[in-house]
């Protein structure tokens, strides 16, 4: 080979390979990820309540259960339900789980799940999606808005990133406001496996 013949192979098989890794790398849209999914263990519920001057509390959840069905016809149609047990909040600090487990905020005893069922999916461009439906909390049902994105599909597995806010005092949590930010701020990392 010339020199310029092998600089040129060689401009080929980069492009070649930036072009494969593209391809492997590009994630999916909401259409081509259609099916019903069941949410699994490996999913992580996090969420954060702001404080005045900074810090705050953060956590996660770390028992929960639910599905999911997208529909690739019609995005409109796709449904979630999920499941949430307020008694597995971890926080690191047993004093602070013990305060949001008692009647103060959740109140495990008497209210030992928290509920959402989606009531309207919009899609809000190729692989992203504001659902909107009912949360259930200590017997309080409200509409909340959550944001999806989906952030990895592999045919029988899917990943999604949602966040929203919630407001605590609709659900008669607003215990330490102003102090602490009446919003409990959600990252969820959805990992759904197909049915």
């Amino acid at each position: 080979m010339t020199g310029k013949t092998t600089f040129l192979f060689a401009t080929g098989l980069l492009l070649l390979s930036a072009a494969a890794l593209a391809a492997a790398t590009r994630v999916p849209s909401l259409d081509e990820a259609s099916g019903r999914y069941r949410i699994a263990p490996s999913s992580q519920i996090r969420f954060s309540v702001g404080q005045v001057g900074g810090g705050g509390i953060s956590g996660q959840f770390g028992q929960f259960s639910g599905d999911f069905q997208l529909d690739n016809h019609d995005i409109t149609r796709s449904v979630v339900q999920f499941l949430l047990y307020p008694a597995s909040v971890k926080t690191g600090e047993p004093r602070v789980e013990n305060f949001l487990k008692s009647s103060a905020v959740f109140d495990t005893e008497k209210y030992d799940v928290i509920r959402f069922a989606s009531t309207r999916i919009t899609r809000t461009g190729e692989d992203t999606a504001d659902v909107e439906g009912n949360l259930t909390a200590r017997g309080i049902t409200r509409t909340e808005h959550f944001q999806a994105k989906l952030t990895e599909w592999n045919h029988r597995a899917i990943s999604l990133a949602i966040t929203g806010g919630v407001y605590r005092s609709r659900y008669n949590m607003d215990v330490g406001t102003p102090i602490y930010s009446n919003i409990v701020a959600f990252n969820l990392t959805i990992n759904g496996e197909q049915n």
